[in-house]
Formats: C-alpha cells, structure tokens, sequence
C-alpha cells in the first residue's frame, strides 16, 4: 500500500522535526517585535549553534564570525533550527549542519533574498567539511556579495 509509514514516501523524523522546530521559532517570536524580537532571535541563534558539534559546530561558530563581520546588517536568528542570518526577516544565509539530516557534510546555503544572481544558472549551496584559510576566504567573499 502506498504512501505507508516506512516505506519512503513521506517525511523523515529529521524533516518532521525540523517542520516542528520552525512552528516553535515562529511561535516564540510572535506577538514580540522590534529590538525584543531582534534579540531574541540572536540569542536562539547562538544557542543553535552551541547546540551543534564538533565539526557542525566549528562551521558554525566561524560562518557566525564572518558574517558578523562582512555582512553585520543581517540579523542573526534561526530557520528550521538552523544558524541563520537574515534582512528584514528574510533569510539571506543559513548553515544546515550534517548532523541536523545525518549528511556526510554541512552547507551553507544562501536563500532567494542573497543577492548571488549570476546569468541564468549559479550556486547558492555550498558543501563544507572544514573552514580553512581559503574556505574562509570564499565564505567571506559570498557572504559579502549576498548581503549587498
């Protein structure tokens, strides 16, 4: 019978809990608004963050520190759990840590609202296993690019 719990139609635990942590961000932050909401996503960022390890976190950690300073008009909060970082409440860059959907590696991403437009066709995911000096370099130039 299609469509049965297990048998690969649907969502997997990992997608249903991150459907369910997004109605949570949503449901913390309604009914707050101006500096209160702005610091209450930043705080639910950090935590998101210091949730992750090892690798997850120290991607994390980093893309935190680039974005702080290449891009700092984009505020910190969180999208489906993730470390994000947004203008006007949409999401402009986000990190989706492998261990979030057990992946071999984290992304960071960049949504509709970066501004990475390149002709008909570009990326806007990028797969990391380590932030060395030139992935640093390459994170700070997108990240750059997308916030301007």
């Amino acid at each position: 019978m299609a469509g049965k719990q297990g048998d690969g139609v649907g969502f997997s635990a990992e997608e249903k809990a991150a459907m369910k942590q997004r109605a949570e961000e949503l449901k913390a932050t309604k009914g707050v608004k101006g500096a209160a909401k702005t610091a209450k996503e930043y705080e639910a960022c950090l935590a998101a963050i210091d949730a992750l390890e090892g690798v997850d976190r120290q991607i994390g950690e980093r893309l935190h520190v680039i974005v702080s300073e290449e891009a700092p008009d984009l505020a910190a909060k969180t999208f489906y759990g993730f470390p994000a970082y947004a203008r006007d409440g949409k999401v402009v860059v986000f990190y989706q840590p492998a261990s979030k959907f057990k992946t071999r590696y984290g992304t960071v991403s960049f949504d509709e609202e970066a501004a990475l437009d390149d002709g008909v066709m570009w990326p806007v995911s990028f797969a990391v296993l380590e932030v060395t000096p030139a992935v640093e370099k390459d994170l700070r130039a997108l990240v750059k690019r997308a916030a301007s």
